[in-house]
Protein backbone atom coordinates (compact mmCIF):
# COMPACT_ATOMS: atom_id res chain seq x y z
CA UNK A 1 0.00 0.00 0.00
CA UNK A 2 1.44 3.31 -1.06
CA UNK A 3 0.36 6.61 0.44
CA UNK A 4 0.71 9.66 -1.70
CA UNK A 5 0.86 13.06 -0.04
CA UNK A 6 -1.13 15.51 -2.11
CA UNK A 7 -1.39 19.18 -1.15
CA UNK A 8 -4.86 20.29 -0.07
CA UNK A 9 -6.57 22.87 -2.22
CA UNK A 10 -6.71 26.24 -0.48
CA UNK A 11 -9.29 28.90 -1.11
CA UNK A 12 -6.70 31.64 -1.15
CA UNK A 13 -6.87 34.67 1.13
CA UNK A 14 -6.43 32.56 4.27
CA UNK A 15 -5.11 35.53 6.23
CA UNK A 16 -8.26 37.59 5.64
CA UNK A 17 -10.61 34.82 6.73
CA UNK A 18 -8.72 34.47 10.01
CA UNK A 19 -8.50 38.21 10.55
CA UNK A 20 -12.20 39.02 9.99
CA UNK A 21 -13.58 37.21 13.12
CA UNK A 22 -10.82 38.78 15.21
CA UNK A 23 -11.77 42.26 13.98
CA UNK A 24 -15.45 41.58 14.79
CA UNK A 25 -14.64 40.44 18.33
CA UNK A 26 -12.44 43.47 19.01
CA UNK A 27 -15.19 45.75 17.64
CA UNK A 28 -17.83 44.19 19.92
CA UNK A 29 -15.60 44.54 22.99
CA UNK A 30 -14.90 48.20 22.15
CA UNK A 31 -18.61 48.95 21.65
CA UNK A 32 -19.60 47.31 24.96
CA UNK A 33 -16.90 49.12 26.92
CA UNK A 34 -17.95 52.43 25.35
CA UNK A 35 -21.55 51.85 26.48
CA UNK A 36 -20.41 51.03 30.02
CA UNK A 37 -18.29 54.17 30.16
CA UNK A 38 -21.32 56.28 29.17
CA UNK A 39 -23.45 54.63 31.88
CA UNK A 40 -20.78 55.27 34.51
CA UNK A 41 -20.54 58.91 33.43
CA UNK A 42 -24.34 59.34 33.71
CA UNK A 43 -24.28 57.69 37.16
CA UNK A 44 -21.48 60.01 38.29
CA UNK A 45 -23.43 63.07 37.08
CA UNK A 46 -26.55 61.89 38.89
CA UNK A 47 -24.69 61.35 42.16
CA UNK A 48 -22.83 64.67 41.87
CA UNK A 49 -26.12 66.55 41.40
CA UNK A 50 -27.74 65.13 44.56
CA UNK A 51 -28.95 67.71 47.03
CA UNK A 52 -31.34 67.61 50.00
CA UNK A 53 -34.98 67.37 48.97
CA UNK A 54 -34.35 65.35 45.81
CA UNK A 55 -36.51 62.24 45.41
CA UNK A 56 -34.47 59.22 44.27
CA UNK A 57 -34.74 55.48 43.62
CA UNK A 58 -31.87 53.23 44.67
CA UNK A 59 -30.59 50.35 42.59
CA UNK A 60 -32.44 47.98 44.95
CA UNK A 61 -35.73 49.78 44.33
CA UNK A 62 -35.96 51.78 47.57
CA UNK A 63 -37.62 55.18 47.10
CA UNK A 64 -36.63 58.05 49.34
CA UNK A 65 -35.94 61.74 49.69
CA UNK A 66 -32.34 62.89 50.10
CA UNK A 67 -31.76 64.38 53.55
CA UNK A 68 -27.97 64.64 53.63
CA UNK A 69 -25.07 64.01 51.23
CA UNK A 70 -21.61 63.06 52.56
CA UNK A 71 -18.41 62.11 50.75
CA UNK A 72 -19.33 58.42 50.56
CA UNK A 73 -22.92 58.14 51.82
CA UNK A 74 -26.36 59.55 51.11
CA UNK A 75 -28.96 59.68 53.87
CA UNK A 76 -32.50 59.05 52.59
CA UNK A 77 -35.80 59.51 54.36
CA UNK A 78 -37.87 56.51 53.31
CA UNK A 79 -40.83 57.26 55.60
CA UNK A 80 -41.75 59.96 58.09
CA UNK A 81 -38.82 60.11 60.50
CA UNK A 82 -37.10 56.98 59.11
CA UNK A 83 -33.59 57.77 57.86
CA UNK A 84 -31.39 55.23 56.07
CA UNK A 85 -27.84 55.61 54.78
CA UNK A 86 -26.90 54.33 51.33
CA UNK A 87 -23.60 54.30 49.48
CA UNK A 88 -23.61 56.93 46.73
CA UNK A 89 -23.14 54.23 44.08
CA UNK A 90 -26.48 52.70 45.15
CA UNK A 91 -28.45 55.70 43.86
CA UNK A 92 -30.04 54.51 40.64
CA UNK A 93 -31.94 57.52 39.34
CA UNK A 94 -33.58 60.77 40.30
CA UNK A 95 -37.37 61.01 40.16
CA UNK A 96 -38.39 64.23 38.39
CA UNK A 97 -40.52 66.75 40.26
CA UNK A 98 -44.25 66.59 39.51
CA UNK A 99 -45.12 70.17 40.45
CA UNK A 100 -45.24 71.30 36.81
CA UNK A 101 -47.50 68.40 35.78
CA UNK A 102 -49.98 69.02 38.61
CA UNK A 103 -50.35 72.69 37.69
CA UNK A 104 -50.95 71.80 34.04
CA UNK A 105 -53.63 69.21 34.94
CA UNK A 106 -55.80 71.62 36.94
CA UNK A 107 -58.69 73.27 35.09
CA UNK A 108 -58.34 77.02 34.63
CA UNK A 109 -61.43 78.01 36.66
CA UNK A 110 -60.41 75.88 39.67
CA UNK A 111 -56.90 77.30 39.58
CA UNK A 112 -58.37 80.81 39.94
CA UNK A 113 -60.24 79.79 43.10
CA UNK A 114 -63.68 79.70 41.50
CA UNK A 115 -65.81 76.66 42.13
CA UNK A 116 -68.52 75.34 39.91
CA UNK A 117 -71.96 76.12 41.35
CA UNK A 118 -73.91 74.22 38.74
CA UNK A 119 -75.09 70.81 39.89
CA UNK A 120 -73.73 67.89 37.96
CA UNK A 121 -76.13 65.85 35.87
CA UNK A 122 -77.55 63.20 38.16
CA UNK A 123 -78.76 60.06 36.47
CA UNK A 124 -81.63 58.19 38.02
CA UNK A 125 -80.77 54.78 39.31
CA UNK A 126 -82.70 51.94 37.79
CA UNK A 127 -83.39 48.80 39.78
CA UNK A 128 -82.59 45.62 37.92
CA UNK A 129 -84.34 42.51 39.17
CA UNK A 130 -81.96 39.74 40.18
CA UNK A 131 -82.68 36.97 37.69
CA UNK A 132 -80.60 34.35 39.49
CA UNK A 133 -81.76 34.98 43.06
CA UNK A 134 -83.66 31.68 43.28
CA UNK A 135 -80.84 29.54 41.86
CA UNK A 136 -78.04 28.12 43.95
CA UNK A 137 -74.65 28.56 42.39
CA UNK A 138 -72.66 25.45 41.67
CA UNK A 139 -69.50 24.95 43.64
CA UNK A 140 -66.39 25.85 41.66
CA UNK A 141 -64.82 22.79 40.12
CA UNK A 142 -61.26 22.23 41.24
CA UNK A 143 -58.69 20.55 39.03
CA UNK A 144 -58.01 16.91 39.85
CA UNK A 145 -55.30 16.33 42.41
CA UNK A 146 -54.21 13.06 40.87
CA UNK A 147 -54.20 11.51 37.43
CA UNK A 148 -57.11 9.33 36.53
CA UNK A 149 -56.58 6.14 34.53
Amino acid sequence: MVLIAAPMASSGGGGITLLLPLILIVGMIWFMSRTQRKQKARQAETVAALQPGTKVITTSGQVGIVEEVDDEYVTLEISDGVLVQFVKAAIGRVIPEETEDVAADEPADEADGETATEPADVKESVEVPDAGADKVQDKPKLPPTHTEN
